[in-house]
This record gives structure tokens, C-alpha cells and sequence, in this order.
């Protein structure tokens, strides 16, 4: 059986609830409770003898000690703290506990120390700490990286992102070798850390090697930015992009002519058997289906009424409410497609969409120019259509020196004229690694232009292919490069290095798509020995990309940011040149330095060179591994999860200090300043000071 994340999922949830016999109570947080809706009904909870479903965050005061307490949560500091609370007035008989994750150093002894009564009866770890859309398609709910960019680093969004992709490996029960984009930051991090606590928790990871290993494949969406700009046109991908699809859950509410009982409806793949097999049909196959079932009522009801379009499906159903109690789910299919052919008709759609296509495809400059012109010249074209189509114009011909990129961004509004500056800043061709468009050379535009000729295309709509089918293909024919995408940690030998992967699992940080998520589930359809599972940080929409996007800085900041980075370059050289990996990184050193005044941006870089100069004198011999600092480094690439851990972990070598010599005692020194510190910003200031105002190394005292 290939992987399932919707299996995976199921199976910890069916474990939690009936592990325990007896009435139950499941109490969950804001997060495990968008998990579990995922998998599973209310409906199919209470049948494993669930009486009552809780949030956490809801204040609860009757006691029901009849009752025994299922509790699944996230470990995070927040759910610590209620647990802790919680036993000091427990409110049911007993308390069984299950974390979607690792729990962090010192989580659990909190906990027992808490459980003055004893009410807890088990502490586990299940790991289902991320969302199961289909069963080869995940995301992590994480709707922005922009907090990854630049100058500033979201802590808080790199954690989550790095433990979901742990819980997915250790629920789909994987160690894999990994392999990450070079040339994005972001992706080397979460390599790095993935990598470090496969090592650390290597029990847990103790999985039976297979020849060859699966692969996690860790990419950048900075390296397609095209796919999530383009409307869709199959059914999943489509109700996502016109409408929104949050959980499984769509909102109809405030369409026209949608029943009151239709208003909120539930889109599952593992719930939905219409829904399962119709979600990657294109918008006229899936009317042709639906069209197919009403029939079928029709010949049971001897009804003559004539059914043609998609209008006539909407006023069937609401002349027969019948058809809805016998049909179950197809009725509100019907409903979700009238809807979607309104809003494809009001957004005038389909001629919107043949040059959104046109764009992404073809490079014929004069005829994209002329048919982005006359669309932009529209009133009854949307703003954000409009957006769209230069954008996207934009992207293809971000070199050509003749394009005219400037007229069309006088076109819009001046915020979305920011927008093009903001794309071609953070997603052009200087930001990307591979050739999107097939034009960076004579060979690629020769090779596309053949296989265009020879597959032909079948619907205009539909002819894109995302760039990630390149980076499939090339993985699973052993062809993907290793400059580009070099290994993080133990390498495979070289025979098993030419052995194509049989299980791939491709994540990408900035989020997927639909139209992607199609794709994989057609490969795997199509290569029964080989399977593909897609995870994102989210799952895109259009709106959500361009969302995103305005979070981008222009290329101004983005200056600014590489400027305050290089002015501590060499800070980081000395602390590196060290051995150690500190509790600072490049992000906030630029951080720091970007939001201080000019007068203490020149104060910092004089201190700077002193800084240089006593970090030259802490070269320490002495590289055993018995030694702290060396076994503080690993510990450290492996452990940084939240800042008070940092200030515990580097605290380790005060003493050490004392015991070593001056070097380790300056080396000793540093690390009591950093582990004293409030905040990565309070340790960044305190070492700069302390070494400008000795200016030696040696004497540092605790």
C-alpha cells in the first residue's frame, strides 16, 4: 500500500478514541481540531463512545469526573500552561494526553510536576501535526513565509514549518536522505534542522532502510511563481481559486439561489465518493457527469423536463427537493457548479484565461502585448485580473528589451503598479534556479516547442504544466542535479545515487497548488510502482499568492536589508571562525542593524572591527568530542526551538569557562552574556559591548 496522509491521520485519531473504554471527552485546540475535521466527521467521533467534543481555549467550569478526558494538542507553551492549570482543578476522572508532536525538553516534567492529584494516566506522542487534503496532498497552514525573507526571520513560522515536516516523515514512517534547493535560504534551514533532529530523535527514526531510500525533496516557490497566478479550470483547483476551500469547508453563503441547507458545504476526497472521483476532471467533463446522475433521477421519476446547461441542473434541483434528500452529496455538486459557472461568466473567464495561458506557454512578445493591452483596456475586466495579466506578462518578459512592462503598470492602480515591482524583486529570474519558461537557451525553447507540436494541445484551458513536473521527471529518472539540488547530511553511496526513488516526498515553502496537486495525483495514477506526496506550507489561490506577495518587500527594502546584512558580515565570520554555531544568525544580525539609528549603525561598526579582533584570539585546540563547546554546537543545530532552550543550552558553558583556560573562559563569557539576554536583539548588543569595552579577549569575566 503506498503512503497515505489521510491514513496516517485516521489511524492516530482511531487510536486516541478508543484506547480508552468508557464515556470520553475529546478536547482539542484551535490547530488539532482543524487536523481531526480533516479525517474525520462529528458523527463518526461519537460512535467511538466521544459524548462531548472541547476546545481548550474555552473556559470550562462544571466538573464531569464521570467523564474520561481525551486531550490532543499541539506541545506548545500556550497548552502547557492550561494542562498546568488544568491539574490544579482537575474537571474529569482522568486525563490521557496526546501531543501532535515532539514534545521539547522539560515539557513532560512540567506536567508531572503539575499532576499534584494524579489524574493523568498517559502522555504520548502522535504525530498528525499537519492538514490531510487528499491522500498524497498535505499542507501545514502556515499562510505566510514573508517573515523568512529579508531582513526580519519569523522564529515562530520556521518552527511550525519544521516540526510539521518532522510529524509528516514520522507519521508516514520515513528516515529519508534529503535534498533542497541551493539557492534558497529557507529551504537549506529547514534541511539543516529536519536533518539535525532525525539524528537527535534517532530512535524514533529507526525505520527499515530500503535501496533505494525515499527522498524528502525540499523546494522554493520563489521558483515558479506562475502556477499559483493562473485561473484553473479542474474542479478541486477551481472551487479553490473562484471560491475558497478552508478545511474542506466552502462558504456559499450570500451566492444567489444556493438553499439555506447548501450555504456551508464539506468538499472531502475521503468522505465525498463523487467528490473523489470527479476532483480532477476539467469544468466540461465534471458537467458531463453531473449531468449523467440527474438523468439517472430522471429516468426513476419518469420526469420529461429538459435538462441542457448547467442552468437547468440549478432549477432541477430546486424544483425537486426530493432529488436532494436521495441524492445526498451530487446535490450540492450541482449547486457549487451553478455557482462557479456564474462567477466564471461575471469575470468573463474564459477569454481572461486563453491569454493567462497564452503567457505562461508561448513566447510570441507582439501578440502578448496586444492581447494584455486590449484586456487592460476593459472596464468590465477585474482589477485583479487585470494584476494578474501583467504580472505574469511581467515574468516572461522581464529581459526583453523591447517589452513594455512600464505602459501596462501605468494601466493600474499605482498599488498594483507596486505589485509588478514587487514580483520581479522577489520571484524574476534573478531570484529563480531553473529555466521556467524554457527560453534561457536555444535547446530548451527547441525541445518545448517540439513536444508542444507533437502532444498537441488538447484544451486551451488547461495546456500549463507547473514547473514542478520538470523537477519529477528529472528525480525520477536520477537525473536531478546535484549542484542545484545538493544532499543535506549523510549522502547515499554512489550506486544507490543513480537509483531512481521510488518514494518521493516534495514540499514546498512558500505553499503548493492544486493544479500541482493534480499533476502528482495523475503520476501516481500512471506509475503504479512509483508514489509522489505533495505538502505545502499552504495551499494557494491566486488571491492568497498576491496576499502573500504584498508582504514581499520591494526592491528598495530588499536593498536596504542586503546592506545591513554585509555591514555584519564579519561578525558572523568571527563567531563562525570560532566552531560554534551561536544563537544569532545573518537574519537578526540584519534585523538589528536595520532598525537602528544612523548614529548607532556607526557606533556598531566601529565595535565591530574589535569584535573581529577578540574573536581572532578565541581559537581554542582541544577539539574532542568530550568537550562542551564542540558537543554545545551540535546540540544547538538540533535543539534551536525557542529562545529560552538557546539561553539554556549556551548557559551550559559558564562553568566550562572556568575550568578550561582563558580561551574557554572568554569562549564561556560570551555564552553567560547570550544566555542572559532577553532576546536575540539584548544578545546581539550585549556581546558587541562587552567586547568593545575590554577590547581583549582575555580577562572576560562571567
Amino acid at each position: 500500500m503506498p503512503p497515505s496522509t489521510i491514513g496516517a491521520v485516521r489511524d492516530y485519531v482511531s487510536r486516541m478514541c478508543t484506547d480508552r473504554e468508557g464515556m470520553k471527552v475529546l478536547v482539542m485546540d484551535a490547530e488539532t481540531t482543524g487536523i481531526v475535521s480533516m479525517v474525520y466527521t462529528q458523527t463518526q467521533i461519537l460512535q467511538h463512545e466521544v459524548f462531548l467534543i472541547e476546545a481548550i481555549e474555552r473556559e470550562r467550569t462544571e466538573k464531569m469526573p464521570h467523564l474520561k478526558a481525551i486531550y490532543f494538542l499541539r506541545p506548545t507553551v500556550e497548552n502547557i500552561n492550561r494542562l498546568k492549570q488544568e491539574f490544579s482543578d482537575p474537571k474529569y476522572g482522568e486525563y490521557n494526553l496526546y501531543f501532535s508532536n515532539l514534545t521539547r525538553d522539560g515539557q513532560v516534567q512540567q506536567l508531572a510536576e503539575a499532576d499534584e492529584l494524579e489524574v493523568v494516566r498517559q502522555v504520548q506522542e502522535y504525530y498528525a501535526d499537519y492538514l490531510a487534503i487528499n491522500t498524497d496532498l498535505f499542507s501545514l497552514n502556515v499562510p505566510s513565509v514573508a517573515g523568512l525573507a529579508g531582513a526580519v526571520w519569523d522564529q515562530a513560522a520556521f518552527d511550525r514549518i519544521q516540526q510539521g515536516v518532522v510529524a509528516l516523515l514520522l507519521s508516514l514512517k520515513k528516515r529519508p536522505v534529503i535534498r533542497y534547493q541551493r539557492n534558497s535560504e529557507i529551504a537549506m534551514r529547514v534541511a539543516e534542522t529536519v536533518s539535525g533532529t532525525m539524528d537527535t530523535e534517532s530512535d524514533l527514526f529507526s525505520y527499515r532502510r530500503t535501496d533505494p531510500p525515499p527522498l524528502l525533496l525540499l523546494l522554493d516557490r520563489r521558483d515558479d511563481p506562475v502556477t499559483p497566478l493562473l485561473n484553473q479550470w479542474t474542479y478541486q483547483a477551481m472551487v479553490h481559486e473562484l471560491i475558497g476551500i478552508n478545511n474542506n469547508r466552502v462558504s456559499l453563503a450570500g451566492a444567489p439561489k444556493v438553499p439555506k441547507e447548501l450555504e456551508q458545504i464539506v468538499l472531502s476526497a475521503e468522505q465525498d465518493p463523487f467528490f473523489n472521483e470527479n476532483m480532477h476532471l476539467n469544468y466540461g467533463d465534471l458537467a458531463e457527469n453531473v449531468k449523467r446522475l440527474l438523468d439517472a433521477f430522471q429516468a426513476k421519476t419518469k420526469s420529461s423536463k429538459s435538462i441542457s446547461s448547467i442552468a437547468d441542473m440549478q432549477s432541477f434541483v430546486e424544483e425537486y427537493p426530493q432529488f436532494r434528500k436521495l441524492s445526498g452529496d451530487v446535490s450540492k455538486h450541482v449547486t457549487l457548479l451553478g455557482e462557479i459557472n456564474r462567477l466564471v461568466d461575471v469575470g468573463q473567464l474564459m477569454e481572461v484565461s486563453q491569454v493567462e495561458q497564452e503567457l505562461a506557454c508561448t513566447e510570441d512578445h507582439p501578440s502578448a502585448a496586444s492581447e494584455v493591452e486590449t484586456l487592460l483596456s476593459k472596464d468590465s475586466v477585474s482589477h485583479a485580473n487585470k494584476l494578474r495579466l501583467v504580472l505574469l506578462y511581467s515574468l516572461r518578459y522581464e529581459h526583453l528589451a523591447s517589452n513594455r512592462i512600464a505602459q501596462f503598470c501605468e494601466m493600474l492602480p499605482a498599488e498594483d503598479a507596486t505589485m509588478v515591482q514587487r514580483m520581479l524583486a522577489n520571484y524574476g529570474s534573478a531570484q529563480r534556479s531553473g529555466d521556467l519558461f524554457s527560453n534561457k537557451s536555444w535547446l530548451a525553447v527547441t525541445k518545448k516547442q517540439f513536444q508542444r507540436g507533437l502532444k498537441g494541445v488538447q484544451n486551451v484551458y488547461t495546456q500549463h504544466t507547473p514547473y514542478l513536473a520538470a523537477t519529477l521527471e528529472s528525480t525520477l529518472k536520477a537525473t536531478l542535479s546535484e549542484n542545484t539540488f545538493p544532499y543535506m547530511g549523510a549522502e547515499p553511496q554512489a550506486a544507490s545515487k543513480k537509483k531512481a526513488p521510488t518514494e518521493v516526498i516534495v514540499f514546498l515553502l512558500g505553499g503548493a497548488t492544486y493544479e500541482e496537486a493534480r499533476y502528482v495525483a495523475e503520476m501516481n495514477t500512471a506509475n503504479p510502482g512509483v508514489h509522489v506526496t505533495l505538502g505545502g506550507t499552504t495551499i494557494h489561490s491566486s488571491r492568497s499568492f498576491l496576499e502573500e506577495l504584498g508582504r514581499m518587500p520591494t526592491t528598495a527594502s530588499a536593498e536596504g536589508a542586503a546592506a545591513s546584512s554585509a555591514s555584519m558580515g564579519n561578525v558572523i565570520g568571527g563567531i563562525s571562525a570560532m566552531g560554534i554555531a551561536p544563537p544569532i544568525d545573518r537574519k537578526r544580525i540584519a534585523a538589528l542593524t536595520s532598525s537602528m539609528g544612523s548614529q548607532m549603525t556607526s557606533s556598531m561598526q566601529s565595535m565591530t572591527q574589535n569584535m573581529s579582533a577578540a574573536m581572532s584570539k578565541l581559537q581554542y585546540t582541544g577539539s574532542s568530542t568530550n568537550c562542551p563547546c564542540v558537543r554545545a554546537r551540535a546540540s544547538a543545530l538540533s535543539k534551536m526551538r525557542l529562545w529560552a532552550n538557546i539561553r539554556t543550552i549556551w548557559g551550559r558553558l559558564a562553568g566550562h569557562g572556568r575550568e578550561r583556560g582563558a580561551n574557554h573562559a572568554t569562549c564561556g563569557a560570551l555564552w553567560v552574556a547570550v544566555a542572559r539576554a532577553s532576546s536575540p536583539l539584548d544578545a546581539a548588543i550585549r556581546i558587541v559591548m562587552l567586547i568593545d569595552l575590554t577590547g581583549e579577549a582575555q580577562g572576560l569575566k562571567d
